[in-house]
């Protein structure tokens, strides 16, 4: 049965409140705790990364957990609804540290930090999870990918776009206080909009998942290549996308520089989400009616390379000052996250078929959590090679809480430019590398997958 707009829209609003409330943790807590807060970048990078492993660690068993599920209210809402109320809160006191001392300042944001991955885990796996679980074939898993991660792109374009304004219209002089407001509005607007998900977004009562013991979990994973490519594809995929969000901020506050930085910083961040939220809704679209999905990938990956390259030049030529420029390959790179964001959940999607079809076994939120296992150990390797290389490039914040802009030396900006650009080339050069030489998944397989699993399905109903 076809999933009605109703649906559609409610899982879309879903996606908004979700992704707004990872790109704020995502793209801002480095910057809160090593800049306004003043905790040394290493330290904050090593904890991001040893709490973001940690909860990767823990979602294979979340996934079990849901897939062991069953209630009134079906498999994966209850752990929505939970793990959203759970989560808002503990953003919130992310962002609401308190006064104290280094040493205490450093306890508490390990244990609130870890507390808000446990917990975003909770909603996030059994909402990825719901797409294999509530489609029947590649078409419709494909809208309704489309539909989560161009609503997703939305909530990220959103923190992107107003964050660094709103924490200067609410907190005035102070950042610290700024943040703390801004939290609390995400932390609101999430609860709401996974609320509407939850009520709008019926799950099928005729869906039934295979759940296994954690040991054989892992054999079952490992026994699906497809799903192996995938997930080291999203691996390095969003190793490179963490690691320029995580130094632009940086880049446009001490290298672009100026009084209106933060105005700079949004307007390029603006853009970009446009152009990430256009390259969901327009570019894949329309490639997909020429070029197969294997295709579009590739093109997305080089295109991505060509970017970065020419952003490169620019900074090494002297021209980062000038935000016409910056634009170029900055539309360009975020175009093509957004269209490798949707294609990777359509590839992961797929690779439920192809498991059921190799192993006998259909595992959707195993393999689901496995992309959030890669995802957060990705984002973590990536947030703590910041925190190095910051420190390394002897990058200076600020001495209080305000956003009054340090002098940094020529070789500091120069380390930074090259840090936002030459260590994501490499990483989606590997990516496309391994691409090419291990994914089959082409549409002609997936369909050819589908014809199999339901003529079994008839044998068997015979």
């Amino acid at each position: 049965m076809e999933l009605k707009f109703k649906q559609k829209a409610a899982y879309g609003i879903g996606a908004v409140g979700k992704d707004m409330v990872y790109a704020l943790s995502a793209s801002y807590a480095m910057y809160f705790y090593q800049d306004v807060l003043g905790l040394s970048a290493t330290f904050v990078g090593l904890i991001l990364m040893i709490a973001r492993i940690f909860d990767a660690v823990n979602d294979p068993f979340m996934g079990v957990l849901v897939a062991k599920t069953h209630s009134r209210w079906g498999r994966f809402r209850p752990w929505l609804f939970t793990g959203t109320i759970l989560n808002a809160v503990v953003l919130y006191a992310l962002f609401a540290a308190p006064n104290l001392e280094e040493a205490g300042l450093m306890v508490y944001f390990s244990i609130v930090y870890i507390l808000w991955g446990i917990t975003y885990t909770m909603m996030d796996i059994p909402y990825w999870s719901m797409i294999p679980a509530v489609t029947k074939t590649s078409a419709d898993r494909e809208n309704l990918s489309v539909v989560g991660r161009t609503c997703a792109g939305v909530g990220s374009a959103l923190i992107a776009m107003f964050t660094m304004l709103l924490v200067g219209a609410l907190g005035g002089d102070s950042e610290r206080t700024g943040f703390r407001w801004v939290a609390l509005i995400v932390a609101i607007l999430f609860v709401v909009s996974e609320i509407l998900c939850c009520i709008f977004f019926k799950e099928k009562s005729q869906t039934k998942m295979e759940t296994a013991g954690v040991k054989d979990m892992f054999k079952a994973l490992f026994r699906n290549d497809q799903a192996m490519v995938v997930v080291l594809s999203i691996v390095l995929i969003n190793s490179a996308l963490y690691l320029t969000s995580n130094f632009v901020i940086y880049f446009f506050k001490y290298d672009f520089g100026g009084a209106n930085w933060k105005g700079d910083y949004t307007l390029f961040s603006t853009v970009g989400g446009a152009a990430q939220i256009l390259g969901m809704m327009v570019l894949y679209p329309l490639l997909r009616k020429v070029l197969s999905s294997t295709k579009v990938f590739v093109l997305s990956i080089i295109t991505d390379l060509v970017a970065y390259a020419v952003l490169l030049a620019i900074c090494l030529l002297g021209f980062s000052s000038t935000l016409l420029l910056l634009f170029i390959p900055g539309v360009l790179i975020f175009a093509c996250n957004g269209m490798l964001s949707v294609l990777t959940t359509l590839f992961l999607s797929n690779s439920v078929d192809y498991g059921q079809l190799k192993t006998g076994r259909r595992e959707e939120s195993v393999i689901f959590s496995m992309q959030t296992f890669v995802v957060k150990a990705a984002s973590g390797i990536a947030v703590f090679l910041t925190g190095i290389g910051l420190d390394i490039i002897g990058l200076q914040g600020n001495t209080d809480d305000t956003a009054a802009a340090a002098v940094q030396t020529p070789e500091t900006l120069t380390g930074l430019r090259l840090m936002m650009t030459v260590l994501p080339f490499i990483v989606l050069a590997i990516a496309l590398v391994l691409f090419n030489k291990k994914f089959k998944l082409t549409d002609e397989k997936v369909a050819e997958i589908a014809q199999q699993l339901k003529e079994k399905e008839q044998a068997n109903d015979e």
